[in-house]
């Protein structure tokens, strides 16, 4: 069973470590970085590097594909290699997902057209440019049409939980939760737009004008 992550420049790390961490350890699964080119790219502050091990073009029908997202989405809005590469591999994937923005690549390939969907929690906008409509559900599923997108960063992990189940059973599912000790206790509750609040809100938007 392959699982492919395509990795772009200034993509967020844990939409894509994320999931891997949960998917790598289901029995018989590889997970494969893949790109445009070899090489490491970098993600949205520059601080981490992450490496493409093969090309597009070496991937042409993996089992799972899980787009993460980040800023360096809003470079394939109108198409590209990321953008046809998932059109081409979608019609033999067991499933097609995405994490936070990379919602936004699904949508550029058309595949989010008249579906409920969901982002980062400050993108629904973009993403219901792509015809899609938006929602703050976390994970969303259609499976009919083998596309799940989850919200933001976070995220990820549960649907990757969702996936180990869909893929092999909920026992499995349930054993790659507590490899990975994923019991989330957070200090704060402060993880959605309903719970923060204006004043924290406020500090997210400061942060955020210095990153892009």
């Amino acid at each position: 069973m392959q699982i492919a992550i395509p990795l772009f420049d200034r993509l967020t790390a844990l939409d894509g470590v994320g999931p891997y961490e949960v998917l790598q350890r289901l029995p018989g699964a590889t997970v494969t970085f893949v790109g445009a080119q070899l090489g490491e790219v970098r993600t949205e502050n520059r601080f981490l590097g992450l490496t493409v091990d093969q090309t597009f073009e070496d991937v042409t029908q993996p089992d799972v594909v899980v787009v993460p997202g980040g800023i360096g989405t809003r470079a394939h809005h109108n198409g590209g290699a990321l953008v046809d590469w998932v059109q081409a591999v979608h019609p033999t994937t067991k499933f097609t997902t995405s994490v936070c923005t990379g919602s936004e690549i699904l949508g550029a390939a058309g595949l989010l057209d008249g579906l409920s969907a969901t982002t980062h929690w400050s993108a629904y906008d973009t993403l219901a440019g792509f015809g899609a409509t938006p929602t703050g559900t976390r994970v969303v599923e259609h499976l009919d049409q083998r596309i799940i997108t989850a919200a933001g960063v976070s995220s990820g992990i549960d649907m990757a939980l969702r996936l180990s189940e869909l893929l092999v059973d909920n026992l499995a599912a349930r054993a790659m939760q507590l490899m990975i000790e994923y019991d989330p206790m957070p200090p704060f509750d402060a993880g959605s737009l309903e719970k923060a609040g204006d004043e924290v809100l406020g500090r997210v938007i400061e942060y955020a004008q210095t990153k892009s």
